[in-house]
């Protein structure tokens, strides 16, 4: 079945350097958490974020959260016919179960993640519905061994979401930044064997998984 990645995805626990700055650790008191356990988060966390490494592709962890919903809703999703994963910007893993429901709070996604940092795994009546893995990108596409990867990005070759999900396959695999601002680092990029730009203008990741998806469902008319 094809794969989807969301990848160096603006999602990770807040970082040391930052734990003990007057933002995070005002937020934790409020919020009764402790700053080694909060994900990074510029909404709450800007005044610390500013100048760290990357600044442009951090602390949106919205932005996974509204993909995650729009990927994890479709009917490819739902006919155990794409499996998903989450790349983040640290060179971790969280691999998504199949028929995996998602909160559709932002707060509880929240609380979800930050265990599944802490834990590496969420299970549910013996079931493991996320599992988060110490892997790099490359090694996540060595277990995968997709006949294809495809990037999406501005950075591409102009084409449509039409033409481009008609180049899917069962074992292609599909790429999407997980982050606000930016481009994909050179890492990645080099181990895309297509990179394909399906609008004029940038899209917002969520809507760049939903309309590939669509178009490519039309194509094994589930």
């Amino acid at each position: 079945m094809p794969t989807l990645i969301l990848a160096e995805s603006s999602l990770e626990i807040v970082p040391k350097e930052l734990q003990n700055h007057a933002s995070v650790t005002s937020y934790c008191k409020k919020n009764g958490k402790s700053p080694s356990d909060v994900l990074l988060d510029n909404s709450w966390h800007f005044a610390a974020m500013k100048g760290i490494k990357n600044e442009i592709k951090r602390g949106r962890p919205d932005i996974v959260h509204l993909t995650l919903l729009s990927v994890c809703n479709t009917p490819l999703y739902n006919a155990n016919k794409l499996k998903v994963y989450v790349h983040t910007i640290n060179d971790e893993i969280i691999s998504i179960s199949d028929n995996i429901r998602l909160p559709k709070s932002y707060h509880r996604f929240q609380g979800l993640i930050e265990k599944l940092f802490k834990n590496y795994k969420i299970k549910v009546d013996n079931t493991t519905l996320l599992e988060l893995y110490n892997m790099t990108f490359e090694e996540l596409l060595t277990k995968i061994q997709p006949s294809e990867i495809l990037g999406l990005s501005t950075k591409g070759d102009q084409s449509t979401f039409q033409d481009t999900a008609r180049a899917i396959t069962k074992d292609t695999c599909i790429v999407i930044g997980g982050f606000q601002k930016g481009h994909f680092s050179e890492k990645i990029l080099k181990t895309f064997d297509n990179l394909k730009s399906v609008n004029i203008n940038s899209l917002e990741a969520h809507v760049v998984a939903s309309r590939i998806l669509y178009e490519y469902e039309k194509t094994i008319f589930i």
